[in-house]
């Protein structure tokens, strides 16, 4: 179950505003890489939506079928607030309904991606269709 807890308001490519429901998970105890010790966190998604912003001020306190999944993407740079420290990450938090099948993980790299299959080549540099 995910919980929808607020909302946010953002402009398209094209400047028309709409606005973005901020998901939210159950708790999860996680162990500090610093201090050891175990700690309360959830997981957070945003979902667009085409609602208005009482609709959606209305909406907060629901919660709907489903969980937030870890998905690759491309490698982006985020900073972290508390610290002002800038990393790279190649993954982003996603709600994914019950019952829809989990994103696909990436087992190639972009690069190898797009690296022609050798395979497909002739190795005597004489073309030969199998």
């Amino acid at each position: 179950m995910v919980r929808i807890v607020g909302y946010r308001e953002i402009e398209n490519e094209e400047g028309t505003p709409f606005f973005l429901l901020e998901l939210q998970g159950g708790i999860e105890m996680v162990l500090s890489q610093t201090t050891n010790r175990y700690y309360a966190t959830a997981k957070r998604a945003f979902i667009s939506s085409t609602f208005n912003e009482s609709t959606c001020l209305a909406l907060i306190g629901t919660e709907m079928e489903g969980k937030i999944v870890k998905e690759e993407c491309e490698p982006y740079q985020y900073v972290i607030k508390e610290t002002g420290e800038e990393i790279t990450l190649a993954h982003r938090w996603v709600y994914l309904p019950e019952g829809a099948p989990e994103p696909q993980k990436q087992t190639k790299t972009p690069a190898e991606v797009l690296q022609a299959d050798v395979s497909t080549f002739s190795s005597n540099g004489v073309h030969e269709l199998a």
